[in-house]
Formats: C-alpha cells, sequence, structure tokens
C-alpha cells in the first residue's frame, strides 16, 4: 500500500507554484545567460514568450500530473528550433549547410554527442583525437561536449534521450502524429540493434581512425551539415543519410507509432543505456496495483517494457524516461522511482526529484535555440529576411 507524501502537486494550485519557484529561476538563468539583452523590444518580446513557455511546460507537468504530453511538446520545439538555428549559423558562417575540405582540416565541425561513441577507443589506445573539432575552444568544443555528455550520464542516464538529445524530438514528434499505427506489430528484438551499431562504429572507427558513423550512417546530417559534394563517394553518402533519415526518423515512426531511428539504430541510445545501469533513476512497476493489462508494453516507444519486465516490476535498461507509460497507466501502477528505495512509496517526491534535473536539462539545450529562432522569425516577418 502507498504511503502518501505530501509533494503531490497533481491538481493541487498552491504545492505547484511553490515547486515552480525553483524553475522559474532556473528558466530565468539559462535563457538569458545571466546577462539578459532587453535592448530592444523583439529582444523583450522573444524573452518573455520562451520564459513563458518553458514554465508553461512545467506547470503543466506538476498540476496535470501528465509528464509525457507536455514534455513531448517541448522536446519537439527543441528538435525543430535546433535544426533550424543551426542551419541559420551555418549559412551566415559558410554561406550553406555544407562544410568543405579546408573546414575539415582547419578542425571547425561542432563535435556532436554522438560522436562520443567513436572517440573514446582512439584516444585511449593510439592517444589521438579522431573527429575534426576544436578541442577547448569554439562552438560545441571536444572538452565540453564530452564534459556535457558525462554530467548527464550521471544526472539522468538515458534520460537524455528524451529529455535534452536535439535530434530525439524529430523521431518522437513524428511517431505522434497517427491516432493509431498502421504497422501494429513490430518485434522488440530490433531494440538491441543499436548495441551492434555501436560495437560496429566503435571499432570501425578505432581501425580506421575516423568517425565512421558521421562519415556513413548519420541520419541526421539531413538537417544540420553534411561535406560538400565533390565525387562519386561523397554522394553516395549524401544519399545514405537521405535515406536513413526518411526512413528512420520521418515514415517508419509515422507507420509505427514508436521511435524507431532512436530504439533501434543510434549507438549513442545504446552507449547511454548503460549509463542507466549506475543512474538513480529508474521506472518502478508496483506489482501489487498492476493488474497485467500491459498497456504499458504497448505504448512504449522504444519497446523497453516487456511483459517479463512487468513480473520483475521495472523497466528494462534501455529506457529513456519518457513517462509515456506513466501517463499511460490506468491503475497508477508506475512511477519514476529512486533505485533502492521501496517501489510502493514515496511517488511524488521521487517524481519531483526526477523531474527537477530531467526538465532544466530540456531547458538548457532548448531555451536558447528557441530565443533565438523567435527572433529570426520576428526579423523574417518585419525584414523579409533572415540572414
Amino acid at each position: 500500500m502507498e504511503i502518501k507524501s505530501d509533494y503531490s502537486t497533481t491538481g493541487n494550485l498552491r504545492k505547484t507554484l511553490l515547486m515552480m519557484i525553483p524553475m522559474l529561476l532556473l528558466t530565468f538563468l539559462f535563457i538569458s545567460g545571466g546577462k539578459p539583452d532587453f535592448s530592444n523590444k523583439v529582444n523583450v518580446f522573444a524573452f518573455l514568450l520562451t520564459f513563458l513557455f518553458f514554465n508553461w511546460l512545467f506547470f503543466m507537468i506538476l498540476f496535470t500530473g501528465k509528464t509525457n504530453r507536455y514534455r513531448k511538446t517541448g522536446f519537439i520545439v527543441l528538435a525543430l528550433f535546433f535544426s533550424f538555428t543551426f542551419i541559420l549559423n551555418l549559412i551566415q558562417m559558410r554561406g550553406s549547410m555544407t562544410f568543405s575540405d579546408n573546414n575539415l582540416l582547419s578542425c571547425e565541425i561542432p563535435f556532436c554527442h554522438i560522436v562520443s561513441t567513436m572517440v573514446i577507443i582512439p584516444a585511449v589506445v593510439t592517444k589521438t583525437i579522431i573527429f575534426p573539432g576544436r578541442i577547448n575552444e569554439g562552438f560545441a568544443s571536444i572538452s565540453s561536449m564530452l564534459v556535457i555528455i558525462t554530467g548527464i550520464s550521471v544526472a539522468v542516464g538515458r534520460g537524455f534521450c528524451s529529455w535534452g538529445c536535439f535530434y530525439g524530438g524529430w523521431d518522437d514528434g513524428c511517431s505522434g502524429i497517427l491516432a493509431k499505427p498502421l504497422i501494429k506489430k513490430v518485434n522488440p528484438v530490433f531494440k538491441w540493434m543499436p548495441f551492434a551499431v555501436l560495437l560496429i562504429v566503435a571499432l570501425s572507427a578505432a581501425v580506421t581512425l575516423s568517425p565512421t558513423y558521421c562519415m556513413w550512417l548519420c541520419p541526421f546530417k539531413t538537417i544540420t551539415e553534411y561535406q560538400k559534394v565533390t565525387n562519386l563517394e561523397v554522394l553516395f553518402q549524401t544519399i545514405i543519410f537521405l535515406i536513413l533519415f526518411a526512413g528512420l526518423v520521418l515514415v517508419l515512426p509515422i507507420l509505427t507509432k514508436k521511435r524507431i531511428q532512436c530504439a533501434t539504430f543510434c549507438p549513442m541510445g545504446a552507449l547511454l543505456s548503460f549509463t542507466n545501469k549506475v543512474n538513480i533513476f529508474g521506472l518502478g512497476i508496483d506489482k501489487d496495483k498492476c493488474n497485467n493489462c500491459l498497456n504499458c508494453t504497448k505504448v512504449c516507444p522504444t519497446f523497453s517494457i516487456t511483459a517479463k519486465d512487468v513480473e520483475k516490476g521495472k523497466s528494462d535498461f534501455t529506457c529513456t524516461k519518457c513517462g509515456k507509460c506513466i501517463d499511460a497507466c490506468s491503475k497508477k501502477a508506475i512511477h519514476y522511482h529512486i533505485k533502492g528505495t521501496p517501489v510502493n512509496k514515496n511517488h511524488s517526491l521521487n517524481r519531483i526529484l526526477f523531474l527537477m534535473p530531467s526538465f532544466t536539462l530540456l531547458l538548457i539545450f532548448t531555451g536558447r535555440p528557441l530565443l533565438n529562432g523567435i527572433e529570426l522569425i520576428i526579423k523574417l516577418i518585419t525584414t523579409g529576411s533572415l540572414i
């Protein structure tokens, strides 16, 4: 039997507003960078809109008790506005989304979090950084991104894949387009494919001393940057990127209502799954409340809950902690859980403790892109140009 705590905010306006106070301060800090620019009306409007958007999301998560519905809204905004502002930034700097051999030689390529799956072995064995990025300087330097990834792993584990990954919102958004899936059966065994991809790209990168996933397999080259097509090999690579993006990120998530790219292909997701083993947050299933309807296994977008997991009383270690199964459980048997504590106690407190770092992660990665994107949209409306 659950022991009720005083931390439940669902339907309680006073408690929700009290829990909102830290997030109000964090939102102001991360959106403004500690130095808000109120020099003109556009900046003020963009700041206020961004500030209100995030605090509305957090308020609704707390007050309604629904996590995934509002998390997903922010996550999709992250994906869209990150790509939008990133591409425009590239066009302003280079004149296009493409990079040249000179950019490679000058180490001017931003370090993506997925690259960390390939740089570790070469760095340890040969003391070589195989990615053409800056070590300490510039946007998305190698050292800063590795520190961020390590911190994320400690804080939320693979929760990054549902709360911070600036790619994941694409397949997450597409998976919600249809009310019902057209492809109703997808074998959960496919959730092990990312581990094979991780092994292949890690070993191939170590052998060739090159970021093989970036060169041949990354679907998100389509919405970030890619090498200028100057020969048949690069043309072939570009075609692969387009096909993978269309299939894994757009079409299959729409047809299956599953996050196909994240669940079946991403090596970073596989790597972060291992961090779930040591991260303190997980999903617990109270078997005294569970009626074994297995609805959680049907709605999980990453195949991270099976009938066996329900019997064990916890999700699989591939869980991205999106909260969809929690929202869908009619018996309220699934909860965010702190490992090592009783599964039938302190549900509300555990939820708050998980939401604070997770939503802050969403805020950190989305705040500035959304703010800058709003400013650019206003510029387009008022001047007719984004550049």
